[in-house]
C-alpha cells in the first residue's frame, strides 16, 4: 500500500499540472484538462497499489480482491467452539455442536 506521504505527493503534483494546464489553455479546455488530471492520477495510484499487491487479475498474479482471495478452489475450514475440531462446514462431526468460526 501506498504511504501517506506518497499519496500527498501525488495530489500535489496533480494540483501542480492542473494549476500549469489551466494557466496554458484557454478556460473550458483548461477546466477540463484539470478535472480529468484529478480523475487519471487517483486511478493511476490506484492501479499502481493493485498491481504491487496482485490485484486486478490479468494474466499476473492470482486475482487479488477486496478480501484477498485466491484462487476459486480454497475452502473454507470451520473449528468448533466446544471441541476445537476442525471440520468443513455444517454441525462438529466430533461433538455435532453448530457453534463454529470461520478459520481462513
Amino acid at each position: 500500500m501506498f504511504s501517506f506521504k506518497t499519496y500527498l505527493i501525488f495530489l500535489f503534483a496533480s494540483l501542480a499540472i492542473s494549476i500549469g494546464l489551466q494557466m496554458i489553455l484557454p478556460f473550458p479546455y483548461g477546466l477540463a484538462a484539470a478535472l480529468g488530471i484529478f480523475i487519471v492520477f487517483p486511478l493511476l495510484l490506484r492501479r499502481r497499489a493493485m498491481s504491487r499487491m496482485g490485484g486486478y487479475g490479468g494474466g499476473t498474479g492470482t486475482g487479488g480482491g477486496f478480501f484477498g482471495g485466491g484462487g476459486g478452489n480454497a475452502k473454507v475450514r470451520y473449528v468448533c467452539l466446544v471441541c476445537n475440531s476442525k471440520h468443513s462446514g455444517g454441525s462438529c462431526p466430533r461433538c455435532g455442536s453448530k457453534m463454529q468460526r470461520a478459520d481462513f
